[in-house]
């Protein structure tokens, strides 16, 4: 899978620009705001529909314009197509697929996979469960239209689910002791919090349900990771240290004999008396306390957690190798390599560990953005920007 052209029209400090592109290494160089990561932002927006930089796409408008508009020719294993992306301040984003509109973004997810790295992936290792489950779900999604369309159900039915705790909490009265929570029926309320209970344990059997496929979804991708991200750091630190991974729920995972379906089936029994057994919790606190949205992955180098005691070298490293390790993945599923995206990454890297990384850059379409060139880029293709510009 290789980008061959982009075209952007008043997407962030780029009025006008058309660029092709190696099918091998491609450095765009330039000094500071100059516009280079709002390129590769934009490469990586017409694989996943959205920016990593951002919530709000009309931020993505150039400065006193009303619309922009990412175009993207991509060769893959089977034939082209060109992904077109098109903003407006006036109404919702438009995306099209070979000039057609498509309904629901899931549709956009395969079109163009790539693997993006940037000095913020370094959050990967350091900061909160929330970014190691948006890792997982980015690169799953890609390889998985059904694991995107679960997110997305999972999150409606658990916000469905923490309404219902707040309004039942309402109609009730709840105290915490020192050990456990106590719920006190309100008399005169009696009658509709039963009522809400009943839907809560509706809620409960369709949340269980999806949650448990999530789990296995996950569990498979941290399982098939592992193998390849040890493989890459290792590489990367020349042999001295040893990455592990591992998935992170309320219950213990253990269940490398069971099938697929079964492994579902007993998750989801696992999770629905979690639910009961928290209920009281979840009452008190007015929202649901477990489950795949507070999931997380444990990193341990050498068999020390990293995320607490490495160096920020080592996180660095640590998330860089996760990072390589989603290009094997994605090519195992797919049977398509990825388009690899490092953002500024080069210079946070030493030297011994930047020849090494570039030579994981000679598995797959590769853009780097720098602030100047040294011997080991030499051979690559060079886009200078300046200004939201081509120079050169």
């Amino acid at each position: 899978m290789k980008i061959k052209k982009i075209e952007l029209n008043n997407y962030r400090n780029y009025s006008n620009l058309t660029l092709e592109f190696s099918p091998y290494v491609n450095v765009i160089v330039g000094n500071n705001a100059q516009g280079k990561t709002n390129l590769l932002e934009a490469i990586f927006f017409s694989a996943i529909g959205k920016s990593l930089r951002t919530s709000k796409e009309n931020d993505l408008i150039k400065w006193q314009e009303s619309n922009a508009r990412i175009k993207t020719e991509i060769e893959k294993k089977f034939g082209k197509s060109v992904v077109e992306n098109i903003f407006s301040t006036a109404s919702k984003k438009t995306v099209k697929i070979n000039n057609i509109p498509i309904k629901r973004i899931g549709e956009l997810l395969g079109e163009l996979r790539c693997v993006y790295f940037s000095p913020d992936e370094l959050k990967l290792i350091k900061e909160s469960p929330e970014d190691r489950r948006r890792f997982m779900d980015i690169d799953i999604s890609q390889t998985s239209k059904t694991y995107f369309y679960l997110l997305g159900k999972y999150d409606k039915i658990l916000a469905s689910r923490n309404k219902l705790l707040k309004d039942y909490k309402d109609k009730i009265k709840i105290i915490k002791t020192s050990k456990s929570y106590k719920l006190l029926k309100d008399e005169q309320n009696i009658q509709k919090s039963e009522e809400l209970k009943d839907m809560l344990d509706i809620y409960d059997i369709q949340l269980a349900e999806t949650a448990s496929r999530i789990i296995v979804y996950r569990q498979n991708f941290i399982e098939s990771l592992a193998p390849y991200a040890n493989k890459a750091h290792r590489f990367l630190s020349s042999n001295e240290e040893s990455l592990i991974c591992k998935y992170q729920t309320d219950f213990d995972l253990n269940t490398e004999e069971i099938e697929l379906k079964e492994k579902e089936k007993l998750y989801n029994l696992i999770l629905l008396e979690l639910y009961k057994q928290n209920f009281e919790k979840d009452v008190y606190l007015s929202h649901t306390s477990i489950g795949p949205h507070r999931d997380d992955i444990e990193v341990l180098l050498n068999d020390i957690d990293v995320r607490n005691f490495g160096s920020q070298g080592q996180q660095r490293t640590a998330a860089l190798s996760l990072k390589l390790a989603e290009i094997e993945i994605i090519r195992n599923q797919t049977g398509e390599t990825p388009v690899l995206i490092l953002d500024d990454v080069l210079s946070e890297l030493d030297l011994n560990r930047r020849k090494k990384l570039l030579k994981f850059c000679s598995l797959c379409q590769t853009f780097i953005s720098s602030t100047d060139i040294d011997e080991s880029l030499e051979n690559s293709k060079i886009i200078k920007i300046e200004k939201g510009k081509v120079v050169s």
